[in-house]
C-alpha cells in the first residue's frame, strides 16, 4: 500500500527528473494535490489505492461550493488537470489499476446544487448520539454547534475555551486567511455546549490528567481531529437511517440552505459562513428558486389548464 504523501512525492520526483518541469510548475501541482490529499484525509482515506471516482467528484464539488474566494470554472479545470496527471502517473506506475479521473467530465459537477439534509434527517441525526456517555454528549454538542453555526470542520475542532462566549451565546471562529468572525450559536447549541462542558469534558480529560484549551477533547486528552469527527458522524448517520453520503461539509450546506429557505438575508449568511465573495454564497439560493416555483405552481391562475 502507498500512503498519499508517498504517492505525491513520487509524482513530484517524476515531474522534476523525468519531465523536467520548472520549479513553479512543480509547486503548482503540489499545491493542488496537497489540497486534495487533505480532503481525502477528512474523508478517512489514507492510501492512494483507496482513491475512487466518487471521492474525486465530491472533492471537485466541494471546491466549487465552499470557498473563501469563489473558484471559477477555469480554476476548477486546472485542479482537475493536476489530479488527472497524478492519476495517469499512478496508473502508469502500476500503483493504481484504474484511473479514478478517466470518466470525469467537468460540466457534470459545475452546475450541481449542494447536497443537504432535510428537517427530518437533521432531527434524526441530532438524536443519534447517546448522551449518557461522555463521548456521546460531546458528539451531540459538536453536531448541534455545527448545524447551528455552519462552521468548517477545521474551525469546529480548532475551537478553544476562549472562543466561547456563553454569556452572549456566541462563538469566535478562526477562518481561512486568519479571518475571525463572531457567530451566534442559538439556544439548542448553547444548551448542549454548557452540558458538555459541565458533565463531559472534565471526565474525558481525567483519564490522562491532561490540560488543553481545545473545547472538544478525547479520552487521550487531545483535541478531536477532523478525521475522528467525520468517522463518528458517518456512524451517527447510519444509526439515523440517513442514506445520503454525509460529511461535516454537508452539514455546512444544510445550515446555509435552511437559513435561506426560511428567508435569511444572503449577506448575513455570507458573513456567518465566512465567505469572502458573495458568489460563493449564491449557490444556496437554489432553495429560493424552488420556493418561487412552488408558489407560482400553487397560486398563478394560468398555471393549470382547466
Amino acid at each position: 500500500m502507498t500512503t498519499l504523501n508517498e504517492g505525491l512525492e513520487q509524482f513530484i520526483t517524476h515531474l522534476k527528473v523525468e519531465r523536467g518541469l520548472a520549479a513553479n510548475t512543480q509547486a503548482a501541482y503540489r499545491r493542488d494535490i496537497e489540497r486534495f490529499c487533505a480532503y481525502l484525509g477528512d474523508m478517512g482515506c489514507a492510501q492512494v489505492e483507496e482513491i475512487c471516482e466518487d471521492l474525486v467528484r465530491s472533492y471537485l464539488e466541494m471546491r466549487m461550493t465552499d470557498e473563501d474566494e469563489a473558484i471559477n470554472a477555469r480554476s476548477l479545470a486546472r485542479n482537475l488537470v493536476s489530479l488527472r496527471q497524478w492519476m495517469i502517473f499512478l496508473t502508469g506506475d502500476g500503483i493504481l489499476s484504474v484511473n479514478p479521473c478517466e470518466h470525469i467530465d467537468l460540466p457534470k459537477f459545475v452546475q450541481k446544487d449542494p447536497v443537504y439534509l432535510n428537517n427530518a434527517e437533521v432531527k434524526a441525526l441530532l438524536e443519534a448520539p447517546d448522551c449518557g456517555t461522555p463521548e456521546g454528549l460531546r458528539d451531540k454538542a459538536m453536531i448541534e454547534l455545527l448545524y447551528a453555526t455552519g462552521l468548517r470542520v477545521s474551525e469546529l475542532v480548532g475551537l478553544t475555551l476562549r472562543d466561547l462566549d456563553l454569556d452572549n451565546g456566541c462563538i469566535t471562529a478562526h477562518g481561512k486567511g486568519s479571518k475571525d468572525r463572531v457567530i451566534p450559536m442559538g439556544e439548542y447549541a448553547h444548551l448542549w455546549i454548557r452540558r458538555y462542558l459541565d458533565e463531559s469534558r472534565g471526565v474525558l480529560l481525567s483519564y490522562t490528567q491532561s490540560e488543553t484549551p481545545v473545547v472538544f477533547v478525547t479520552r487521550r486528552g487531545e483535541g478531536m481531529t477532523r478525521q475522528g469527527f467525520w468517522k463518528n458522524l458517518k456512524q451517527y448517520a447510519l444509526k439515523a437511517g440517513i442514506t445520503k453520503a454525509l460529511s461535516p461539509h454537508k452539514l455546512r450546506h444544510t445550515f446555509a440552505t435552511h437559513l435561506i429557505a426560511h428567508g435569511a438575508d444572503l449577506l448575513a449568511v455570507q458573513e456567518m459562513l465566512g465567505h469572502a465573495d458573495i458568489s460563493s454564497t449564491q449557490i444556496y439560493t437554489h432553495v429560493s428558486r424552488e420556493r418561487l416555483k412552488h408558489i407560482f405552481s400553487e397560486h398563478h391562475p394560468r398555471m393549470h389548464h382547466e
